[in-house]
């Protein structure tokens, strides 16, 4: 049986020597990702990223987390949409490693051309594979189940998800242009799922001709965009062409490093980058670690240097760009102190060639600035980052900074930052062993200072 869809991008018929990869040539791909809990900022340093690049990737996540970008459009939360759809000449990959939630990816393209921002150049990864509607049903009924021993999930639908996907039950892109793959995948998982929706749940049963019938709905409009994303870049990158992959979430959320079981469900490391996107793993000259100058954390799990009560209000609703509230769920986030011990096993996993320090601006109002130097626990203090049965026991020993108790937001060279802001930076570089070479200093893309 053929599949009536057509690549936007086919492979051209190439000559051996071009096939002859010289891998020397793969100096333009570059990794912005992050070295904490997710909402670290990357949205804004992607954004300015993007303006030197040909192409933004998204390789791995879903819609379970936003990037907000502010500029001369408006404010916007992208969630699976890759932060260079606002830059001219930028071409936009959602590569096979997204998990594509089709409502939500085709809201967000609206709602930026409601907005006047002109339509994207957007490739999507024939090979990606799709959110169904019974996963977001799951992950809402199981979070509903586990009730306060719940993981904090976005109810996504992204664990899931990645079950099915690892199951090999999931559906991937291309089925949605073969009308009989499609048919027999949706009725084989309804047949499964509704059995576990009757005995465990005790909850409505799926009705497999409505969800066929709702991801056809989407084929005409998503086939210009769908190709071979993976031959796409590989290609673009033969030619030179500068590459910029956008990671989702931060690194203690990865499932095998971070907190687990406190962790989202795929790989938010530069290394997966390679995976998601493929290409080749030594690609990727540099890795662009964004890193908050305090911290912040949605959902559960360990969070060593964790503030509340009156403290954290008045951190939360300074910080961010319009205060510390999740982009995707619009949670309160949990705030905290700079903690160099998880920010510095972050920085190592992320394979880290430079740090983009985010937010400083905020902390303006401080007289004294705590940073996490170490960890103590039960009596004895140590400087590496925990497995979380012992995180849970962990107490922060801090480091207090002096303030500089004025506003630096809008200062462009970081010659003219207060004595006291570069003593900051400095201390948590010398902290972290990797180079701070830029630093956001307020909400806009030009408030953006490079070091």
């Amino acid at each position: 049986m053929s599949i009536n869809y057509t690549y936007k991008t086919s492979c051209d018929t190439m000559s051996l020597q071009d096939k002859i990869i010289d891998y020397g040539r793969f100096f333009m791909v570059k990794a912005i990702v992050g070295g904490n809990w997710g909402d670290e900022g990357k949205g804004k340093m992607t954004d300015l990223l993007a303006g030197e690049s040909d192409i933004v990737v998204r390789y791995q996540g879903g819609a379970n987390a936003g990037h907000t970008i502010i500029n001369g459009y408006g404010k916007f939360a992208l969630h699976l949409l890759p932060s260079g759809v606002f830059r001219k000449g930028v071409t936009n990959v959602i590569a096979q490693g997204v998990a594509l939630n089709l409502t939500t990816f085709f809201k967000e393209l609206d709602d930026l051309c409601k907005k006047g921002v002109p339509v994207p150049d957007i490739r999507i990864s024939d090979r990606a594979q799709l959110v169904m509607p019974y996963h977001i049903l799951f992950d809402k009924l199981e979070e509903e189940r586990l009730g306060a021993k719940g993981f904090g999930s976005t109810q996504s639908g992204i664990a899931p998800f990645y079950s099915d996907k690892y199951l090999k039950t999931g559906i991937q892109v291309f089925d949605l242009f073969d009308d009989t793959s499609l048919r027999e995948k949706i009725e084989a998982n309804c047949q499964v799922k509704n059995q576990l929706l009757a005995s465990l749940y005790k909850a409505p049963l799926l009705n497999p001709a409505a969800l066929y019938e709702e991801l056809k709905a989407y084929k005409d409009r998503l086939k210009p965009m769908v190709c071979d994303t993976a031959s796409f870049l590989n290609k673009a990158m033969r030619e030179g062409r500068k590459v910029l992959l956008e990671g989702q979430l931060g690194a203690l959320k990865d499932p095998d490093n971070g907190i687990y079981p406190y962790t989202t469900s795929s790989s938010p490391l530069a290394g997966f980058a390679s995976v998601g996107a493929g290409i080749p793993p030594h690609a990727i000259k540099e890795v662009v670690t964004v890193v908050k100058a305090y911290s912040s954390c949605v959902g559960a799990g360990a969070f060593v240097t964790e503030i509340f009560g009156e403290e954290a209000d008045t951190l939360r609703r300074l910080g961010g760009d319009c205060g510390e509230y999740g982009a995707t769920t619009g949670r309160p986030r949990r705030m905290g102190w700079f903690d160099a011990v998880a920010t510095r096993y972050g920085c190592m996993l992320q394979g880290t060639t430079e740090v983009a320090l985010s937010l400083i601006d905020v902390l303006g109002y401080l007289d004294k600035i705590p940073v996490c130097t170490a960890y103590e626990i039960d009596g004895r203090r140590i400087s590496d980052f925990p497995v979380t049965s012992l995180l849970n026991r962990a107490k922060p020993v801090y480091t207090y900074l002096d303030g500089w108790k004025c506003d630096i937001s809008g200062i462009r060279r970081y010659e003219d930052f207060p004595v006291s802001a570069r003593q900051y930076v400095e201390f948590i570089e010398k902290q972290l062993g990797f180079p701070i070479k830029l630093i956001s200093n307020g909400s806009k893309r030009e408030d953006i200072i490079v070091r």
